[in-house]
């Protein structure tokens, strides 16, 4: 799966406005819930919280990864929060966050869940793709930056 696929626009949220780590869960879940027309909301949360409980996914510089495991959805499914003013987030360098790639799996599915991960994380490692996601003001914006560095990412494989 790519990552373009996981965030369509339609799973692209830009103007966060949650201000903590609780909030931003419920922003991210709730947009997940309204576009998928999902009643999971609470299973999801307790997914995010019980993994976010072992160690914060506020992992690099301005970004988090918060995901979990749960039956609540078929396969990964993900939302992508852009915040202008940041999240206080617990992060593991104690910055806010601005950019959140929620990744939801089924117990089921471990391998997809790390290809996901391990995917964002090359993608992260290039600063001018953080630049340029955290600087759009669309969710149609976003998705092509995705994209665009994911087929340069391919390409290079």
């Amino acid at each position: 799966m790519f990552l373009h696929e996981l965030f369509k626009p339609e799973f692209i949220k830009v103007g966060v406005e949650a201000e903590d780590k609780d909030e931003v869960f419920e922003e991210l879940v709730d947009h997940f819930c309204q576009v998928k027309k999902s009643k999971a909301r609470e299973e999801i949360l307790d997914a995010l919280r019980a993994r976010e409980a072992k160690m914060s996914t506020g992992i690099h510089k301005g970004i988090a990864i918060p995901h979990g495991k749960t039956n609540a959805v078929e396969n990964v499914q993900g939302v992508l929060g852009i915040s202008r003013k940041g999240v206080d987030y617990d992060a593991l360098d104690g910055q806010p966050v601005y950019l959140l790639f929620m990744v939801l799996a089924p117990q089921k599915d471990s391998e997809k869940h790390l290809r996901i991960l391990k995917r964002l994380a090359e993608l992260l490692e290039n600063p001018q793709f953080y630049t340029e996601l955290q600087s759009q003001k669309e969710p149609q914006g976003a998705h092509r930056i995705i994209k665009k560095y994911e087929d340069v990412l391919i390409a290079l494989d």
